[in-house]
């Protein structure tokens, strides 16, 4: 018997949210390195938009959004972890629209 697949729908105001994988040093604007196991205060993080409840009204999937991700709770789903947040706890949107932006890109 084949195995039953489910799709999954957010609910409210949930956004799933896959973590960006982060590089592992980076370098500060003056050029210095820092590893990727140097301590930093707390670090907010980019994440790819996978799906959206029904009452989220900015962000759309596909989407990048800014978050803390240490606020948040795991999924995991087929083997990969994923973050569900809800809509009030994203900071920021990087996107192709440009309705009220800020003049920086990614």
């Amino acid at each position: 018997m084949p195995e039953l697949k489910l799709e999954i729908q957010l609910l409210h105001d949930r956004v799933l949210v896959q973590l960006t994988p982060e590089e592992g040093e980076r370098r500060s604007s003056g050029g210095i390195v820092i590893p990727a196991t140097a301590q930093m205060a707390k670090r907010l993080s980019w994440g790819d938009v996978l799906g959206v409840g029904t009452s989220v009204r900015h962000v759309k999937v596909s989407d990048r959004v800014l978050f803390n991700p240490e606020d948040q709770m795991e999924v995991e789903i087929q083997g990969r972890t994923y973050l569900v947040i809800r809509e009030r706890d994203v900071h920021a949107i990087a996107s192709e629209r440009t309705e009220h932006g800020t003049g920086l890109y990614l």
